[in-house]
Order: structure tokens, then sequence, then C-alpha cells
């Protein structure tokens, strides 16, 4: 069973899309989501779609360390979301705080109500503001549709989020040494709301930590996610594109 990326910015990366693409291939992975973080990466995203229409899905969104450019971007942003596949990465950062967090809160609730109106999936960061990040998917009850992408919260919250019916995203920090707290987060995701990501080119997993990420990689965070659920990794590799496919792609 192939595998999916639920998650990376071919855009960011050094390498051309279409090698990161070959090398995806070889490595079983069958489809990858690029989500944008301002205008002009959702227009890079969108043009990678185009460019590999059976192998690339793209994202429009406004990411929160751009939120204080959103009265700018943000008529341009929605034409584009009303096109793509899914809106974001767009969110709260609170670890950072590049932009006021009044704007990421207009910002991320605007987008989510894009969400909403067009039942379009979004893509979700949260860095340090799972609180607010909480109460406004709660108040938006998008269920599945929300995906907490590269989710470090502790098991606590994610058992929170779980009964909102949100998806999980998982990416490198569950293959750290130090990523204790997101396996213990993984083991209470539920199983069939679950994917993983790279989040190309950040994250890569062991023993390359001092390389760009890559697509290719997908498969060692599925892998560390099969030894937290005790699982084999193809059983895991069907279950987290079988998530991704509904999520992200609408098929059931």
């Amino acid at each position: 069973m192939p595998w999916v990326d639920s998650h990376c910015h071919l855009y960011m990366a050094e390498t051309p899309p279409s090698d990161l693409l070959g090398r995806a291939a070889a490595a079983d992975v069958a489809w990858m989501m690029c989500p944008g973080v301002d205008l002009e990466s959702s227009l890079q995203a969108r043009r990678i779609a185009f460019a590999h229409p059976d192998r690339v899905l793209w994202s429009a969104g406004l990411h929160p360390h751009d939120a204080a450019a959103w009265p700018q971007q943000e008529r341009r942003l929605e034409t584009l979301a009303a096109e793509a596949a899914a809106i974001g990465e767009c969110g709260l950062d609170y670890y950072r705080d590049l932009s006021p967090r009044q704007a990421q809160r207009t910002a991320f609730r605007t987008q989510l109500s894009w969400a909403a109106a067009m039942g379009k999936p979004i893509i979700v960061h949260c860095r340090d503001a799972f609180a607010d990040v909480f109460a406004d998917l709660e108040a938006a009850a998008l269920g599945e549709r929300a995906i907490l992408h590269c989710w470090t919260g502790g098991p606590k919250w994610t058992t929170r989020f779980a009964d909102l019916g949100v998806t999980f995203s998982f990416a490198g920090p569950l293959t750290y040494p130090t990523g204790d707290t997101v396996r213990r987060a993984a083991a209470v995701a539920p199983r069939e709301r679950t994917m993983v990501e790279t989040d190309t080119p950040y994250l890569t997993p062991p023993p390359h930590r001092d390389r760009p990420n890559e697509p290719a990689n997908v498969a060692k965070v599925g892998e560390a996610l099969a030894e937290v659920w005790g699982l084999p990794a193809a059983e895991v590799a069907a279950l987290t594109t079988r998530t991704a496919d509904r999520v992200l792609r609408g098929r059931t």
C-alpha cells in the first residue's frame, strides 16, 4: 500500500519538484498535498499541482506568521481558495508571534468560515496556541475537514481535539529521540482520522537530520507511527492513505 504525504511545501525545496516527485514515487508515495502559506506561495503550489495533476494537490491560505498582511491578501486568497483542493496553511502561532495575535485570530476565523462555506478541508497550524485554536475549531464545527498539521500537542490536548472530530497529521517530530510527547499523543489519536506528512523541507527524520526533508521520507514517519500503534507499517500506510483520500480528496 503506498503512502500519502499530507503536507509538503514543494516550492520551498532547492530540488526541483519533478525530481522530488520521482524520488517519492520510488519510495511508494502515491500523491501529496502542497499547501500555500501566503498569496505568492499559494500560486506556486497551484503551478506545481497543475504540472502534476495526478500526484499533487494544492491549497491556498495565509500562515499566522504573515497574518499582518491579511487585509492586502484576503480577497485574492479567497478567490484562489475557491479553486484549490483545501484552505490553508492557516492557524495560530503564539511561539514566534510574528504577527499580532488579533490579526492571527481574524485571518484564521475568516479562513475557517471559507472552509465551512465551500465545504473544503482546512490545514491548521497550531503552536503554543492550543486553547484558542480549540475554541475557534469548536465554533467552526468542521469535524474531520479540520486537519491539525504537524501535530505536537500532548495526549490530553489530543483527546480534547479528537472529541471535535478533527483529523491529525504527524510529521518528523514523531521520529525524534525528544518526541515522547508526540508519540504519546499519537497513541491516543483516532486511527481512522490520522495522516502522516513531511512538512518538506523541514523536520527531516533521522538519520538525515542535516538534510532538507522531502516527500520520499514520509514512510519514516509512518513507520514510527506503526511502532507507536503496534501495527505493521503496511497497515498504517493503508489507514493513513484512506484517511487522506477521504479528507483531502473527498473519496470514500
